[in-house]
């Protein structure tokens, strides 16, 4: 398995794809890498050659935030949205959708499968003491 930016990439799948296992390059960025890199997009993971590899490395180094260096900058504007206690701030506060999508139904991910239907939570009648 080739090791490129920290991450183990699929021999088997085409280089296109296997790069966009890299957290912050997905398809277009990655074939955008290969254009550069004069790489046949369609090539196996597992099929490339030392120099092809080092030089993927040098592009993505160069180019591109991915990995640890992406996913701090990510949580550090969370987290000034946050503290700066603006409506989207907010809602990553409380794990709510943040991009206006509607919370009467669906996001049952995001709220925790909460179900709200009449007669789910009804107790049993009252019996006398």
């Amino acid at each position: 398995m080739p090791r490129l930016a920290g991450v183990n990439i699929p021999d088997k799948k085409q280089i296109k794809i296997a790069l966009s296992y890299i957290y912050g390059i997905g398809i277009p960025s990655s074939e955008r890498i290969l254009r550069q890199a004069k790489i046949n997009p369609q090539k196996k993971a597992g099929d490339l050659k030392p120099e092809e590899l080092s030089m993927l490395r040098d592009i993505i180094e160069k180019g591109f935030k991915i990995e640890g260096e992406l996913r701090r900058e990510v949580m550090l504007n969370i987290k000034r949205l946050r503290d700066v206690g603006s409506w989207r701030g907010l809602r990553h506060q409380k794990r709510l959708p943040v991009r206006g999508q509607r919370t009467s139904t669906n996001t049952r991910t995001v709220r925790g499968n909460v179900r709200k239907t009449v007669g789910s939570g009804r107790k049993p009648a009252a019996s006398p003491t």
